[in-house]
């Protein structure tokens, strides 16, 4: 793949356009007024987004789609070299694959293919970038950094891998030099990232369809480090700590000298409050809506970058007090017949760990904590499978259903039906459903007023939320508030 992009007028069309990263892509470029079009096989909110912006949407992935970009000629003519410089720049993700209809189509015609990443460096060397990686936390925190400068009054462009109310949606474009993005390590494609600001909240295992060993994500990571002028990064994380050594440094734990860390932590029911320290001198209280530990770990992130840009710790603490998360991170759904319903996408036994402990801070004396899990590909659960059992061990009672494969072939080596064995060897409290359908039909038969319904995975599993809170407010069923 050619990884030029041409930011000067020549149309992009992304294959897959109604994916979370692609569309923020396609949303920035639409409104930097570029000629924008994409395909997906699935229709969603985002695309209508897309189109009411300009962005031509082509509801299949064929060959002649291309033909859209193409001057009428006879059928026996030869493109000329000026038409041909008018042919689209291509946008693949990772899930395309050689055998695209479109993306075939696009090599035959000579059309330059480019990797997203390609067009996400582009815009973060087009500006004074905030790039946010790490295996865990990276929408909250780039949308936590984001949010605090739009509210200090900086106008960045934003792009997340999450919704956010404050945009309404995965991207906005501003007006000032800054631009905030989550930058993704699942592919490799983090290396080509050179921000003015890097921050790695954490580095883990999570990929092990992309990588064999954790020494691999490390040396990703590294070389992404290597590429960032300024490196923020949690020392908590014992890899950040003694392979990256980074340049400005936060930690939860006094102890450890990082620049950034906290003391007077009160993690409540509908929040978190604590003192904020620099290099040994107080800064003040942050008050966060968002619940757990690892929330406040995000936040000092926001700090460190705040107080880097010149921000006073008011302004960061001011805009941080309003934010209220993205879209499926502890996402609260609904409420009916006494059950309250969470979406979060937690979908590795570190994430789910860290929701878990959210949803315990929630829960009141009496009240259970029904853990609802889709697994996310096949590689992942096997490579973690018993981390994933011990990892809902706190939970009341865990529903589990088969694995998403994300696109993967199932080789037969595990299924949810494993996973439930294995967590049943740490909590009894487990019950499996081989699909979605069953899921629904053993919640509505089982959940029981006063339940915190906490829906986990990076599937489809949260697509069941409306219809089970809409059938459980029916007054039929007001049987489920007695039990």
């Amino acid at each position: 793949m050619s990884n030029c992009i041409d930011f000067s007028g020549r149309p992009f069309h992304f294959i897959g356009v109604g994916g979370i990263g692609m569309s923020a892509l396609a949303y920035v470029l639409s409104k930097r007024q570029l000629p924008v079009s994409g395909s997906d096989l699935r229709p969603n909110h985002i695309t209508h987004k897309l189109e009411s912006l300009g962005v031509h949407i082509f509801s299949k992935q064929e060959a002649n789609n291309l033909e859209f970009f193409l001057p009428e000629v006879a059928s026996d003519e030869v493109l000329s070299p000026r038409a041909k410089t008018n042919l689209p720049q291509v946008i693949c993700s990772t899930a395309i694959n050689a055998n695209n209809l479109e993306y075939k189509a696009a090599l035959e015609l000579g059309c330059p293919i480019l990797h997203r990443s390609d067009v996400l460096a582009a815009l973060i060397a087009d500006y004074y970038s905030i790039a946010v990686a790490g295996t865990h936390g990276k929408t909250t925190t780039s949308s936590m950094i984001g949010y605090m400068l739009l509210q200090a009054g900086l106008d960045p462009t934003i792009l997340v891998g999450g919704e956010v109310k404050a945009w309404e949606g995965n991207a906005r474009i501003g007006e000032s030099r800054y631009l905030v993005a989550e930058a993704d390590e699942s592919d490799g494609s983090l290396v080509k990232h050179a921000p003015e600001i890097g921050i790695i909240t954490n580095i883990e295992l999570d990929h092990p369809d992309h990588y064999e060993t954790l020494e691999e994500v490390v040396n990703t990571f590294q070389t992404f480090a290597r590429g960032c002028k300024t490196l923020v990064g949690s020392i908590d994380c014992d890899t950040v700590r003694h392979r990256l050594k980074p340049t400005i440094s936060y930690s939860l734990d006094p102890d450890q000298g990082a620049d950034y860390t906290v003391s007077n932590v009160n993690y409540r029911a509908n929040g978190t409050t604590a003192l904020v320290w620099e290099k040994g001198q107080a800064l003040g209280v942050l008050n966060l809506q968002l619940l757990g530990r690892h929330n406040l770990s995000n936040s000092l992130a926001a700090v460190a970058v705040g107080r880097f840009l010149g921000l006073e710790f008011g302004q960061i603490a001011e805009g941080l007090a309003t934010f209220e998360g993205a879209r499926r991170r502890f996402e609260f759904r609904g409420e009916a017949a006494g059950v309250t319903f969470i979406d979060d996408y937690a979908h590795h036994p570190s994430e789910i760990r860290a929701t878990l402990a959210a949803a315990n801070l929630q829960s009141r004396p009496g009240q259970r904590v029904v853990a609802i899990f889709q697994p996310h590909r096949y590689t992942r659960t096997l490579t973690f499978l018993e981390e994933f059992a011990e990892s809902f061990a706190h939970a009341d009672l865990v529903v589990l259903t088969d694995i998403y494969s994300a696109g993967e072939p199932d080789l037969g080596q595990v299924s949810g039906e494993d996973l439930a064995t294995a967590i049943s060897k740490h909590n009894p409290q487990v019950v499996y459903q081989p699909n979605l359908p069953l899921v629904s039909e053993f919640l509505l038969e089982n959940l029981r007023s006063g339940d915190l319904a906490l829906f986990l995975g990076a599937g489809n599993l949260n697509q069941t939320i409306p219809e089970l809170i809409t059938t459980m407010s029916e007054p039929a069923k007001s049987y489920i508030r007695e039990r």
